[in-house]
């Protein structure tokens, strides 16, 4: 934090909690808890304030806490900024950037997990990157199918693990004649009205 304050670096750090913090929000998580108590859900609340440790840090810095009570616990968080009051208020500050964040996290490990981006054991580092192309640009066209061909199923909002799974990795019988290739799938295939969606909507996206 003190480098990117002396090279003029924003940033936006989370904080691990303790109670010395946890203490500084009593009043929002008890608001939260009430609110949490009367609605049967989860509530939360937002507040910041400068913050110091003890030793470690060499000046007060601005701390945006989330008070959350969730599942009958409290469920605090917090974030050390260099972002003025101005630049975002706490709640947009952490729910809008903070959390895009994580949801980046979220896409690489959808990459390295379903489709095997982390499979890099090859002998040479060519062989590696070349194994790392192929499960980028398997994301790429992934993303492109969710996009153009299923924004009208139940897998709008699918990962690629869950797409690849269910309607791409399926049994099928390969008719091949001079004229045409034909694939005949099981009449109990669940999924059936989603991929001839998906059919109709790439057909119509190649048409135009």
């Amino acid at each position: 934090m003190k480098w990117c304050e002396l090279n003029d670096v924003d940033y936006l750090f989370g904080l691990a909690k303790n109670e010395r913090l946890a203490a500084e929000i009593a009043a929002e998580l008890a608001a939260a808890e009430e609110e949490s108590k009367l609605t049967e859900k989860p509530a939360r609340r937002y507040n910041e304030f400068q913050w110091s440790t003890r030793d470690s840090w060499s000046c007060q810095r601005r701390v945006i806490a989330k008070a959350e009570w969730t599942r009958g616990a409290a469920n605090p968080r917090f974030v050390v900024t260099s972002l003025s009051g101005e630049d975002a208020a706490p709640q947009r500050l952490y729910q809008e950037i903070y959390c895009a964040r994580g949801d980046m996290e979220n896409r690489i490990k959808e990459c390295q997990l379903d489709l095997f981006a982390d499979r890099t054991s090859a002998a040479t580092m060519r062989a590696n990157q070349l194994r790392l192309w192929f499960a980028s640009m398997a994301y790429v066209l992934l993303c492109a199918l969710r996009r153009l061909a299923l924004p009208h199923t139940q897998f709008a909002k699918a990962t690629c693990g869950t797409i690849r799974l269910k309607l791409l990795k399926i049994g099928a019988l390969v008719r091949i004649s001079v004229r045409r290739i034909t694939l005949a799938m099981a009449s109990s295939y669940p999924y059936q009205r989603d991929f001839a969606l998906a059919h109709a909507e790439l057909t119509n996206a190649t048409a135009r």
